[in-house]
C-alpha cells in the first residue's frame, strides 16, 4: 500500500485534499498530516511515506524549504531500506510556480484540489512508484534527489524569499594552521563526516564546519551535483563513471585520484553506466 503525508497550514485545505484523494486513489493511506514545514520534515522522518504533499507557502518553514530538508533525510542503506519519497507541491498557482511546474520537474496540485488535475498527478506517481517496485528495475534517482529538482527548489526559494543571501563565491576554510579563501569554482568536491566537511581542490585539501545540507542551500546547484548524502561534486570536474566489483557507481574526478561513491538514491543520475 502506498503511504502519504499531507502538509498544509490550512485545516480545510488538508481535509479537502484528503477527501479528493479518497475519491481518486482510495487505496492510498494517509499516515500523517502536518500544519507547517517543520512538522512535515519531522513526520516524514518518522513515518517514511512514499509520497509527501507540501503546501508551498506555509508560515515559518515553507514547503520549498521542507522539500529541501526532506531530500536530505537518510535513505536506502542509511535507513534500513526506505528509498525516499515523491514530492507533490500544493499551490494556489502563484505566477512564480507556473513555468517550473509546467516543465514537469515536479508534480503539483492546485488549491482547491480538482478531481481531474489530481487524477493526472496520481497517474504519474503510480507509474513511477510501480516502475521502482519491479523486481528487475534499475535503481532510479528519486525526483527530490535530481539536479533538476535541486535547481528548481533553489529557484523557488529565491522567489519566495527574495531577501535570501546570494550564492557563495568563496569558501573560507582551514588549511593546516591557516584560514584560506577558496573560490567555489575551484572546488572539485565536498565530502562530509559527522563533524567536518572536506573541501577538495586540485591543489589543496581543507576543512569547514558546515554540513552538506547547508552547502546545498548556499551553493549554486547549477554547478554542483549531489551524488551521495555526504558528497557534492563539481559537474565540470566529473571525468567519468565506472562500477566496482560490487556494482557500485564510482565517479572519477579530473585532477584528483580519488573516486567518489554514488549512493543508491542517486544512481539514476548516470543511467546506462
Amino acid at each position: 500500500m502506498t503511504r502519504a503525508l499531507i502538509a498544509d497550514d490550512e485545516r480545510l485545505m488538508r481535509e479537502q485534499l484528503r477527501s479528493r484523494l479518497g475519491e481518486v486513489w482510495p487505496e492510498l493511506e494517509i499516515v500523517a498530516e502536518a500544519k507547517n514545514g517543520l512538522e512535515a520534515v519531522e513526520l516524514t522522518e518518522k513515518h517514511h511515506p512514499d509520497l509527501v504533499f507540501l503546501d508551498i507557502r506555509m508560515p515559518g518553514m515553507t514547503g520549498v524549504d521542507a522539500a529541501r530538508q526532506i531530500a536530505q533525510l537518510p535513505t536506502d542503506e542509511d535507513a534500513g531500506g526506505w528509498p525516499g519519497c515523491e514530492i507533490v507541491f500544493i499551490t494556489a498557482y502563484d505566477q512564480y510556480a507556473v513555468e517550473a511546474f509546467e516543465q514537469g520537474v515536479v508534480d503539483y496540485v492546485l488549491k482547491p484540489a480538482e478531481r481531474e488535475r489530481l487524477l493526472v498527478t496520481v497517474g504519474r506517481i503510480k507509474k513511477r512508484i510501480g516502475e521502482r517496485a519491479l523486481p528487475d528495475a534499475e535503481p532510479q534517482t528519486l525526483p527530490a534527489h535530481t539536479p533538476d529538482m535541486q535547481q528548481l527548489l533553489q529557484k523557488l526559494a529565491a522567489q519566495i524569499n527574495p531577501n535570501t543571501a546570494p550564492k557563495l563565491n568563496w569558501i573560507q576554510a582551514t588549511v593546516g594552521q591557516q584560514i584560506q579563501m577558496i573560490p567555489v569554482e575551484d572546488v572539485l568536491f565536498f565530502i562530509s563526516d559527522e563533524k567536518y566537511t572536506r573541501v577538495q581542490t586540485a591543489t589543496l585539501e581543507a576543512l569547514i564546519r558546515k554540513p552538506i545540507k547547508e552547502l546545498i542551500e548556499e551553493l549554486d546547484m547549477n554547478l554542483f551535483w549531489q551524488i551521495h548524502r555526504s558528497t557534492l561534486v563539481n559537474i565540470r570536474a566529473i571525468a567519468g563513471v565506472s562500477r566496482d566489483l560490487r556494482g557500485r557507481q564510482l565517479v572519477s574526478v579530473k585532477g584528483h585520484p580519488e573516486k567518489l561513491e554514488v549512493s543508491r538514491s542517486f544512481t539514476g543520475l548516470f543511467k546506462g553506466m
